[in-house]
């Protein structure tokens, strides 16, 4: 690191411990190494350019808001960031209402590239064999998965679908799209990312809609929801259901995560955690989040390194809410960042 930087950086933290004692975490006045901590998505306000990223220390104690806005010359990022992928030292940037990813370095958020290329409504992507799977489902028109070379964010081809393209996740090598949205859909594609073609039929869930497919170790996780017993499903790198497990009298199950050898999912307001191994789903949950209004505090939620994020999201019309908890459901720490967060990432 060069001197001047170490100067600018000792300044920064000097600033930031006179200006407040008071608060749990202070926020960062310029922008800093983005290494060691974890990136929050603000989708922002429909219609509005106003997407951005916060950032927060793994310790807890410094945040910045606005990352791509302070280190692009004010540029505006776009309109709805609805996810985020982390590969090698880049971050990729899914813009649903702006029809771009926008790649950045990870570190330092300078932009390093653009893709627009056969972006029409993106919803989701994954990495595999070194290319990035978007997901595209416009509203009663095209569906469709594109593919880029990561090296170069060359376009390679397009998938076309005939129904929902909406999650996207790499298991075992290939790559699983959820044929499910808004909590209707059974299905799940696998594409080959070796011939980057539809592999065999559609994995069918049995019971229950999909309200959100993951990869963990290899292999795909979905929870399913009915109306009063939810499910999980597990699903072999090959597209065969492994195993099942019953959420009985949780309707609606959503929200699922992996953490710790544990599972962890929401069912309204409240959230529970079951070892993977259990043969029986829990009937107690460990947080019941306060009611935030119209999306209460789970729109977005993630569990990372030991820790539960949450998102109140305040009706897209003001700064969200990040709360932190233990994975046993202790509150830690609350932060106010972005407008629309939906989700954290570790960097």
């Amino acid at each position: 690191m060069k001197f001047n930087r170490l100067l600018q950086l000792f300044f920064a933290f000097a600033l930031i411990f006179s200006v407040s004692c008071t608060s749990d975490y202070e926020e960062i006045p310029v922008a800093i190494n983005y290494q060691n901590g974890y990136l929050i998505a603000n989708e922002g306000n429909f219609g509005t350019p106003n997407a951005d990223v916060s950032f927060i220390t793994k310790d807890l104690s410094l945040m910045q808001n606005d990352l791509y806005k302070a280190n692009n010359g004010s540029e505006n990022l776009g309109e709805v960031l609805q996810t985020m992928v982390i590969n090698g030292d880049k971050a990729f940037l899914l813009l649903n209402n702006s029809n771009k990813i926008q790649v950045v370095n990870r570190y330092t958020f300078k932009k390093a590239g653009t893709i627009t290329t056969e972006i029409n409504q993106p919803r989701y992507m994954a990495i595999a064999n070194n290319m990035l799977y978007v997901s595209n489902d416009q509203y009663m028109g095209a569906k469709y998965v594109s593919i880029y070379k990561v090296s170069d964010l060359s376009f390679v081809k397009k998938i076309p679908f005939t129904n929902t393209a909406e999650r996207v996740v790499a298991a075992g090598g290939n790559i699983f799209v959820q044929n499910a949205t808004y909590g209707f859909g059974t299905t799940l594609t696998k594409i080959n990312t070796t011939t980057n073609e539809i592999d065999g039929t559609p994995v069918s869930i049995p019971n229950g809609n999909i309200n959100k497919t993951i990869a963990y170790n290899n292999n795909v996780y979905v929870i399913a929801a009915g109306t009063t017993d939810s499910y999980i499903y597990e699903i072999s790198p090959a597209g065969t259901i492994t195993k099942n497990i019953t959420l009985s009298n949780v309707a609606n199950a959503t929200n699922l995560q992996i953490d710790g050898g544990k599972f962890f999912y929401s069912s309204a307001n409240k959230i529970y955690s079951m070892d993977m191994n259990a043969t029986a789903a829990p009937t107690a949950p460990i947080i019941t989040a306060v009611d935030g209004g119209q999306y209460f505090t789970l729109y977005g939620f993630n569990v990372l390194e030991g820790r539960i994020f949450t998102s109140d999201v305040k009706g897209f019309t003001q700064a969200s809410e990040i709360s932190v908890y233990t994975t046993s459901g202790t509150f830690i720490k609350k932060f106010t960042v972005g407008m629309g967060a939906n989700g954290v990432y570790s960097n």
